[in-house]
């Protein structure tokens, strides 16, 4: 039997990173997320970052858990997210910011269509692409 249908949307990717801090600070000032702390199973002090319904949890090469990836791997992140203002804005954001737009906008393709996106770099190299559905 087929598992079709059994997934709604993503909650939330992990990210390794080598200074939470630095990591955290830039997605803030760049793309406004926001910090959250929680502990983790075994009480250990976790962080994230917040955007609509989802977040991204970062990890450093110290974080202990019991559910991670075997080998986590500094500047391995390559994800897509979608604007919530025009992409026009968020590109002159980008730039007001200094950060360095490898790519676009270029077209491309999303989960529900065609898509137009730029990509950038976080602090540990892990790929960004923020789009806009055309």
């Amino acid at each position: 039997m087929a598992a079709t249908g059994m997934i709604d949307r993503v909650d939330h990717l992990v990210l390794t990173v080598e200074d939470i801090e630095a990591t955290t600070q830039f997605y803030e000032r760049v793309l406004g997320f926001e910090r959250e702390f929680f502990r983790g199973p075994e009480g250990q002090a976790r962080h994230a970052l917040r955007f609509g319904r989802q977040k991204i949890n970062l990890q450093d090469r110290a974080t202990e858990t019991p559910t991670k990836a075997r080998v986590p791997t500094l500047g391995s992140g390559d994800f897509c997210l979608i604007a919530a203002v025009p992409l026009d804005q968020v590109i002159e954001h980008l730039k007001k910011e200094s950060v360095e737009i490898e790519a676009g906008p270029v077209s491309r393709r999303g989960a529900l269509g065609p898509i137009r996106s730029v990509y950038f770099r976080d602090p540990d190299g892990n790929l960004v692409e923020v789009s806009e559905y055309a």
